[in-house]
């Protein structure tokens, strides 16, 4: 066992739009709440109230970081459930005035079923935007599809299978001017992009903190006030009513101290992992015949690269490369292991055939250059071996 574990932990882990290592400092902001302040914050007593203070804190750090009112911060337990409340409840609350919602067919899964059944299920009636060959949105596109019915607007922030960023702020601007709900998932860009409900003219965001070094198992529904939202799991008081359940209070602690510690440190650590990223996709398409960038080359996640690789199926060479103690994926984490070609590799226009190559390579801030330099070498040389395996005999 103690061999294996140094084996894991002597790995390459490029792969971190899947998940993040806790940062130690979240880490440490988490401990007392496991133990020594551990009441039920709806408790009346001592124990309770120390917990309720917390909990506190970590709503008013989130929505100072927001720009919101800590009134209109939602904790939930992860992205996922995040989508699905501000989804199922902004349309399940305004019922009476529509029916129709747009989003693009290059969202999470968690984005897409929930449409899917939305509209098998309750009548509702989804519309997706097409993208360009880089994955963009265009925001005219979205202008072009409303209609009198038109009750939600939801666009992913950042695409997490290939890194593009998308014209949030400009989507919002045109929803707000029609009186529309705008949700944005923003679970890959919460680490990494300006989060600013303002800036970005958004009523409802999606955040799951294990993307950005804080713990997995808990997320943020920012809401914007006056907006109608019908809870989705009812029972106690608690986020007002919105979304009920014992708080989970080192989550939330965690959430709060990783958010704050990834937007003051944003600048420097984006500008390292861009420069890392470009020396690393200029590397490999030399390296790697016929590779092919997906994604947005310029307007996208600082640490983000995606590749089709011609002769190659991604999860043989994600196989093949945790083998050579390299760590990537084909995509998200959430679908790996489907026979299926990536869905948004699809909506960008890429064959069946081609998209089965995906690679998706996700650098980190604690990544090494010494680390980085041995990707760059490893990678091309074990994607040759599954290109060309007699070269070995």
């Amino acid at each position: 066992m103690g061999a294996s574990v140094i084996k894991l932990f002597a790995m390459i882990y490029l792969d971190h739009s899947a998940t993040t290592p806790v940062d130690p400092r979240v880490r440490d902001a988490m401990l007392p709440y496991f133990t020594a302040i551990f009441g039920n914050p709806s408790s009346l007593h001592r124990f309770g109230q120390h917990a309720l203070a917390a909990v506190d804190d970590a709503r008013q750090t989130v929505a100072d970081i927001l720009g919101a009112q800590s009134r209109e911060i939602i904790f939930t337990a992860n992205g996922t459930e995040a989508n699905n409340l501000a989804l199922r409840g902004i349309a399940f609350a305004n019922k009476s005035r529509g029916n129709h919602i747009i989003t693009t067919p290059i969202e999470h899964h968690a984005i897409l079923r929930t449409c899917e059944q939305l509209e098998r299920e309750f009548g509702f009636e989804i519309t997706y935007v097409p993208v360009n060959r880089h994955g963009v949105v265009n925001p005219d596109d979205i202008a072009r599809a409303l209609t009198e019915r038109t009750i939600l607007i939801s666009v992913m922030y950042a695409n997490n299978e290939v890194g593009t960023i998308e014209p949030i702020a400009e989507i919002g601007k045109l929803a707000r001017a029609r009186g529309i709900s705008f949700h944005t998932d923003a679970v890959q860009a919460g680490g990494y992009l300006n989060v600013n409900v303002n800036d970005l003219n958004i009523d409802a965001m999606s955040l799951g903190s294990h993307k950005f070094h804080g713990p997995k198992g808990v997320g943020v529904l920012y809401l914007k006030n006056g907006v109608k939202i019908l809870p989705t799991q009812t029972g106690g008081n608690q986020e007002r009513g919105r979304r009920a359940g014992t708080e989970n209070v080192p989550y939330m602690v965690g959430f709060a101290r990783a958010l704050e510690l990834a937007q003051n440190e944003r600048d420097a650590n984006n500008a390292r992992l861009k420069a890392n990223r470009e020396r690393f996709v200029e590397g490999l398409l030399e390296a790697i015949p016929g590779a092919e960038l997906t994604g947005h080359p310029e307007q996208r996640l600082p640490g983000h690269s995606s590749f089709v690789i011609p002769g190659a199926i991604g999860d043989e060479m994600v196989f093949a490369l945790d083998l050579a103690d390299i760590a990537v994926s084909t995509g998200s984490a959430c679908t790996a292991g489907s026979p299926e070609p990536s869905h948004v590799l699809a909506a960008m226009g890429y064959a069946a055939d081609v998209a089965r190559g995906a690679l998706r390579i996700t650098l980190g801030r604690e990544n090494t250059d010494e680390e980085i330099q041995a990707a760059m070498r490893v990678i091309p040389q074990t994607i040759g071996k599954i290109r060309n395996p007699k070269s070995e005999i």
